[in-house]
């Protein structure tokens, strides 16, 4: 056998041993007898439509101490406080609560929760995963717990729809697959969203942005200029895209589209629709761009939409061109001129036969500002590149940098260290910006 074939065949198998020991990890439950006769009892003494109602959430975890209590004097169990109260969490986690994952669910300090099939719970914390000591029993209870967040939405997911996009109450967003799609067994991915939105000053104490920055992009909300924010999965831009909406004044009225609503807007006018995925029968689905055509007719001053990602990305473009100016939303892409070809790609898939000189006229005249957030490799988000969209030459849409993020190395502690600054350049639009009576500081763009 060759030396090269030798190496993978046992890469192969420490992969395949790392696999069997995350799998056999899970030690024998001395209380599953006991647990499985609280989880009969609560079904039995707790109306179902109780476990759902969050205002009656005191009164459960009592009946459910109580039947917990029960249950170990009548099987002349007797545990310590701390075993007896770790019992009653259990079973609390489990009947209005999500199970193992409940507890990183209210921890602040975790972004994150991936569950990769029963035995592997991961967690992202700081910009950094960690594989947790939270186990399932089996891959029936992860789907317990899947169908406890997709049921209350009218989401259903089964061998014919073995995926699903959903959010919890706190409106962090989940999405899971299952097997025959998912390999490992079901699979749940949930992004967290902070109970207290994050503002801007937090932002700039993190270091994702400068207060100069700041100003400058507060001022392009208040003149109404049309912004996308781009970057790549994880990066921060729906956390940018909130704070960037805090901006939009009170008296204005603001519609938002999202595939599952997750935008925190903190204005007391604001209009939420969300898509629908097809029923049973494979009817009934609305789409993102059914929504944006649908609120042009709603009257918005702004209008906020989630993501593009297809072909409603023309509508967009054609709503901002007809007077609906103001308009944010975010992209996948890894710079603002990936952002542009992306763009590109998604108007065509809107089926209209566009000429692409057609395309990058109506991009030129619709987008004024693209803000690029990117993940850092050392787990922090920044804001890497705010650019203006000059207009098109020839068939080339012009960009220009306004602020950019320039990395100068790394710290003691293993993080990125760098400034952002401006490129010393005032934007075409600046006299937009004193039109609508927007002030700038003179030495705002280092002139």
């Amino acid at each position: 056998m060759s030396l090269l074939r030798r190496i993978e065949q046992e890469k192969g198998e420490q992969h395949i041993d790392g696999k069997q020991a995350a799998r056999e990890s899970k030690k024998e439950d001395p209380y599953a007898e006991v647990k499985s006769a609280i989880h009969k009892k609560i079904i039995e003494k707790v109306d179902a439509k109780l476990l759902n109602d969050t205002a009656e959430e005191k009164k459960i975890q009592a009946k459910i101490a109580e039947i917990v209590d029960d249950t170990l004097k009548e099987k002349e169990i007797y545990l310590s406080r701390t075993d007896k109260q770790n019992l009653i969490n259990y079973a609390i986690d489990e009947s209005i609560g999500f199970g193992p994952i409940s507890r990183f669910l209210f921890d602040e300090s975790i972004s994150e929760v991936m569950v990769n099939g029963p035995r592997m719970v991961y967690i992202e914390r700081a910009g950094k995963l960690e594989l947790t000591d939270a186990q399932f029993e089996d891959n029936n209870h992860v789907m317990r717990i899947i169908e406890k967040i997709v049921a209350p939405l009218g989401r259903r997911i089964d061998e014919s729809s073995p995926m699903v996009d959903a959010r919890l109450p706190d409106g962090s967003r989940v999405n899971a697959i299952i097997p025959p799609l998912a390999l490992e067994g079901p699979t749940i991915t949930i992004r967290k969203f902070a109970k207290i939105p994050l503002d801007i000053g937090k932002l700039i104490e993190n270091g994702t942005l400068s207060p100069e920055m700041a100003i400058f992009i507060e001022a392009c909300i208040k003149a109404r200029l049309n912004i996308i924010v781009s970057g790549g999965t994880g990066s921060g831009k729906t956390t940018t895209l909130n704070i960037l909406s805090s901006y939009i004044p009170d008296d204005e009225r603001i519609v938002t589209i999202e595939d599952a609503a997750e935008l925190q807007l903190r204005q007391e006018h604001v209009v939420r629709l969300e898509s629908r995925p097809a029923n049973i029968e494979g009817k009934g689905a609305i789409h993102i761009r059914d929504l944006v055509r649908n609120s042009l007719r709603m009257r918005p001053d702004r209008v906020v939409i989630g993501e593009v990602r297809g072909g409603e990305a023309l509508d967009m473009l054609q709503a901002m061109n007809t007077g609906h100016d103001g308009s944010l939303t975010t992209g996948h892409a890894n710079s603002p001129r990936d952002m542009l070809a992306r763009l590109e790609t998604m108007v065509l898939m809107a089926g209209m036969d566009l000429p692409v000189r057609a395309i990058r006229e109506q991009i030129s005249s619709a987008i004024d500002i693209i803000i690029q957030q990117s993940r850092m490799k050392d787990g922090t988000r920044k804001i890497t590149y705010i650019t203006e969209i000059q207009g098109i030459e020839k068939e080339t849409i012009t960009l220009q940098d306004i602020f950019l993020f320039q990395q100068t190395g790394m710290d003691d502690k293993g993080r990125i260290a760098g400034v952002h600054k401006s490129s010393g350049i005032r934007p075409k639009f600046f006299e937009k910006l004193q039109n609508a009576r927007v002030h700038l500081p003179s030495n705002l763009f280092g002139n």
